[in-house]
């Protein structure tokens, strides 16, 4: 029986491991990448696991490397009643290592993402449960969430009165105009499409699919699932910049003007009502003492909005202290609103 590549680089680093990459690819005579794509491919197998995160890693079979080198994975089922999306993230990240695990910048998108597609299914599933699975391997980060409710595109459907559910796909993808003119569901979902290596969206007979390595964008019919599936995954050594990529596609939304240990953020648009606005307003925030918002041009809030900023972010960072100037009556009530259960 002829051996294929990849268990032919199986046996080798069984043999000789540990062992480079550079060493792989000399041995079988062929390219460093194609090497890596093998080595990559038994290290998410779990047949292989990786010494080291730098250019100097070394690969070596389970047999003589260390366990905890191999896969971990965080799965629970929520009831989405009675959770909250960043405190399941917390623990998921506690339970896998994952702030010591990744670079600063994966960390923030992962966190990002997760929080903003559980926080969809919480919000816009009509769903009673979720099924959460979050994986670190070697390579990647990468989480599924999957809901039995309404399905996402059947709930932009019903939100703006289409057709059907492609006619909700073709609303979805227009992306940064119609979201910051129209505030539709589906704001968060393009700000997250953007910020991982690649992700998708599976609901009833469609699948829309990202990839942002390649860069590009595709749509097929599958057999039908009830609910909805997203599937995220983003390099643990990611340099995707949050900050960068919120600014690209809203580049006046917030007037920042930043002080030793103060922020001052004045509001450009009239209404803000998303909790992906929030996190993308308070995204950095953290580093500041106090941070001053400044609502002159502002009528209207939702409570989305002022939960994420004087509930979940005023709980996380209590040590930071958040003023509001130029409120109106209407807004000051919403904000008190929220701060009732912090």
């Amino acid at each position: 029986m002829i051996m294929s590549t990849k268990d032919t680089v199986y046996l080798y680093i069984h043999k000789n491991g540990p062992v480079s990459g550079q060493k792989v690819a000399e041995h079988l005579g062929i390219s460093r990448q194609g090497a890596n794509k093998h080595i990559k491919s038994l290290l998410q197998e779990g047949r292989i696991v990786k010494e080291g995160i730098t250019r100097k890693s070394r690969y070596t079979t389970r047999e003589h490397g260390d366990s905890l080198t191999a896969p971990r994975v965080f799965r629970k089922a929520c009831p989405l009643s009675e959770i909250e999306e960043h405190v399941v993230f917390r623990n998921a990240s506690a339970a896998l290592d994952l702030e010591r695990s990744m670079s600063g910048a994966a960390y923030a998108v992962m966190r990002h993402a997760f929080t903003e597609i559980l926080n969809n299914a919480i919000d816009h599933s009509h769903s009673e449960q979720c099924l959460v699975r979050l994986e670190l391997n070697q390579y990647d980060c990468l989480f599924t969430i999957r809901d039995y409710g309404i399905g996402v595109f059947q709930s932009i459907r019903e939100k703006f009165l289409l057709d059907d559910e492609l006619a909700a796909l073709g609303q979805l993808l227009k992306g940064k105009t119609t979201t910051f003119e129209e505030r539709h569901s589906g704001e968060g979902i393009f700000f997250t499409s953007k910020s991982g290596d690649r992700m998708s969206f599976r609901s009833h007979r469609i699948k829309l699919s990202f990839d942002n390595v390649k860069g590009s964008t595709a749509v097929e019919e599958t057999r039908t699932l009830r609910g909805t599936e997203v599937s995220f995954s983003l390099s643990r050594r990611s340099r995707r910049d949050l900050a960068a990529i919120f600014a690209a596609y809203s580049p006046e939304e917030y007037d920042y003007r930043f002080e030793k240990t103060r922020v001052r953020a004045r509001f450009s648009n009239r209404e803000h009502t998303s909790r992906s606005e929030a996190k993308r307003l308070l995204f950095g925030l953290d580093k500041f003492s106090e941070v001053v918002l400044d609502f002159q041009k502002v009528k209207i809030i939702g409570q989305a909005f002022a939960d994420e900023i004087f509930r979940v972010f005023q709980k996380e960072h209590p040590g930071i202290i958040i003023r509001i100037e130029n409120a109106s009556p209407v807004i000051r009530q919403m904000i008190s609103h929220v701060q009732v259960d912090n």
